[in-house]
């Protein structure tokens, strides 16, 4: 007679280990290491350029931009209390408009916190205008990557462009409050489509209006998103994250209305941390000189011209 089977159970348990891994451990490690916010104490705030295009050849057939000169002044005073040194240029051709783009590429921003540049004109299809052709958008924004310029890899490269992306109104949707359509000198900014966004990180591509549709520029006053974009620099710049700033600037031009017109900016982030301009902090003469030399520049510096050579 045979012995029958034995029949033997096996319980299997599982646990879920609640250790990390050494893989998720140096990720996590990593990320926690990671900068939430940008740099922005070097010895520079940076370079903001600014083409102001009003005047064009006759060969284009553009309109006068009038009302441009009023955005130039207002960013120049903006940008210049931000810290930057602002270079702005008046209806230039296309060959020293690229010219002072690729000087500026090849320039040293190693001590700069970040880089700007503007353009105030017309456009079309993926370009701007100097005052005697198109300048490709791509080939400029190309010469800032990476790859090129160095000294600003890991630094904001902002972009902001005063054009039209298209020829369509977009039109108002609800009613507006009286005098809000009372803007009856508001002129519709020449079509432009502007190109998609240079690869590479720390770009941040800022439009006056979102593509497809037009933009508008007052002849004494300027144009709305220039005007909206000084107005929130001057007030919330130093206490803003600057995309938080962009998107306020956003409402306040939606808000507006030229003949039962609207107009909606946009921008395009390809940032990594956190953007501030929060103000630097000012140098003392007493921490890079000693005492005695310190007092004497002071002295000096207080002094009438014709004693500087004796204090000294």
């Amino acid at each position: 007679m045979k012995t029958p089977p034995t029949v033997v159970f096996i319980h299997s348990f599982f646990f879920v280990s609640r250790v990390p891994s050494l893989t998720t451990m140096a990720s996590e490690e990593k990320a926690s290491d990671l900068p939430l916010e940008y740099q922005m104490d070097n010895k520079q705030r940076g370079l903001a350029l600014i083409f102001n295009q009003e005047h064009f050849d006759l060969k284009l057939n553009l309109n006068q931009r009038r009302g441009t000169a009023k955005d130039k002044a207002s960013l120049t005073e903006r940008f210049q209390e931000l810290g930057f040194k602002v270079k702005a240029y008046d209806d230039i051709k296309k060959k020293k408009m690229l010219c002072i783009l690729r000087k500026a590429a090849e320039a040293n921003h190693t001590d700069a916190d970040c880089f700007v540049c503007v353009f105030l004109s017309h456009g079309d299809d993926g370009h701007v205008f100097a005052r005697d052709n198109t300048v490709d958008i791509k080939e400029i924004t190309a010469l800032f990557k990476g790859n090129r310029c160095r000294s600003l890899v890991g630094k904001p490269k902002i972009f902001i462009f005063q054009a039209c992306r298209g020829k369509v109104h977009e039109n108002a949707v609800t009613h507006l409050a009286r005098g809000d359509s009372e803007m009856s000198s508001e002129v519709v900014e020449e079509a432009a489509i502007l190109c998609t966004p240079p690869a590479g990180e720390d770009f941040l591509m800022c439009y006056c209006v979102s593509e497809g549709f037009v933009s508008f520029r007052n002849p004494s006053n300027g144009s709305f998103y220039i005007q909206d974009l000084c107005e929130t620099l001057q007030e919330q710049a130093s206490t803003l994250e600057f995309t938080e700033l962009l998107t306020l600037v956003n409402l306040k031009v939606s808000r507006r209305c030229a003949a039962n017109n609207k107009q909606m900016p946009c921008f395009t982030s390809m940032l990594t941390k956190k953007l501030y301009f929060k103000p630097k902090k000012e140098r003392k003469l007493s921490a890079r000189f000693s005492p005695s030399l310190s007092h004497t520049l002071t002295h000096a510096l207080n002094s009438s011209p014709s004693q500087l050579s004796s204090n000294l």
